[in-house]
């Protein structure tokens, strides 16, 4: 089953490396990319230069910049561009057959508080059942050169046998979760937590200060669950404490590189301009902020990172607001 086609929506690394570990099990893949560059340089060099270079890629990859003709071309679709943009690229797509979709990127819509798996059904007006979130520990690099890789496929459990039957490779493993909300919100919150871990690293406060700053923030993702209807145990999993580990202290993570780079005192126009790519943590903060005020939920690490990012709050000064906070217990 959905062995002829697939569609990825989104050209970036993400995206070019989800098409390049799933190109083994498909005739076709089509990608679909805003930039007339990028598009050519996979489709007439075989590699995308400027997010993934020196990655050679399958011929039967092929990116086109007409994304009606991408969605229509694939039997399963899979969304990977950044948040704040997927409505925008939804609005007029022609969507006329059954088919599931998948979304493969990570946050939460400022401006509606929504999922991503939520713009998606108001956008494209399908089913529920056909409606999935793949989340996980995954380098988009490491994806593509083919190195071991476990993530969780959110969403209804019968169809999402037959995707993860279909999906894992020698190298991308699926294991499914039917709690779709949770699983978003694992990929959304750690970019944030992967700030602060980054900030701190940045600062030189140590090993102990991360681990710290990882273990709260894990705790932060799960309250963000319980406000959204997910299940705070999903956290504990691939799409929860998984992508937080690696988001949190790999190398290749741009949130992270982000939050070490205002630690060693870059402003944020120069740090995001350094990064090069989309940090989507810097989004989806400012959706946490809306959050915490219209719940009056807590959630301490996200706000100084609000406040570092949005206020011009010093990094030094949000570690001390951390620490002068007024003792708890530990609440897991």
């Amino acid at each position: 089953m959905f062995s002829k086609s697939l569609a990825v929506i989104g050209s970036g690394s993400w995206g070019t490396a989800l098409a390049q570990v799933f190109s083994e099990k498909f005739e076709k893949v089509y990608v679909w990319g805003r930039s007339k560059e990028v598009v050519d340089s996979i489709n007439e060099e075989k590699e995308n230069k400027k997010y993934l270079k020196g990655i050679r890629l399958r011929e039967n990859i092929s990116a086109f910049t007409d994304v009606k003709k991408v969605f229509r071309e694939g039997e399963i679709i899979i969304i990977a561009v950044p948040t704040q943009h997927i409505r925008d690229v939804l609005t007029d797509v022609d969507f006329p057959v059954e088919k599931p979709v998948i979304s493969a990127s990570k946050g939460i819509e400022i401006d509606t508080l929504k999922l991503i798996s939520e713009v998606i059904y108001e956008s494209l007006k399908i089913e529920k059942r056909l409606i999935f979130a793949l989340s996980g520990p995954s380098f988009a690099k490491e994806v593509a050169l083919g190195l071991p890789t476990a993530v969780t496929l959110g969403g209804e459990i019968s169809l999402g046998e037959k995707l993860q039957m279909t999906l894992n490779t020698q190298s991308f493993r699926l294991y499914l979760n039917e709690d779709i909300k949770g699983v978003q919100i694992g990929g959304a919150v750690k970019n944030v937590i992967a700030i602060a871990t980054g900030a701190s690293d940045g600062l030189g406060l140590g090993n102990n200060a991360r681990a710290g700053l990882i273990t709260r923030g894990l705790y932060e993702m799960t309250k963000v669950a319980k406000v959204f209807g997910g299940k705070p145990q999903t956290l504990y999993g691939l799409s929860g404490m998984g992508d937080l580990v690696l988001t949190a202290t790999g190398e290749l993570s741009r949130n992270r590189k982000f939050g070490f780079l205002l630690g060693k005192g870059y402003s944020v126009e120069k740090a995001l301009k350094e990064v090069g790519q989309v940090v989507e943590g810097v989004k989806t903060v400012k959706a946490l902020k809306i959050l915490m005020e219209k719940n009056d939920v807590d959630l301490p690490i996200s706000d100084v990172v609000y406040r570092v990012v949005y206020e011009g709050f010093s990094p030094k000064e949000a570690v001390k607001t951390l620490m002068s906070r007024q003792p708890k217990k530990e609440l897991l």
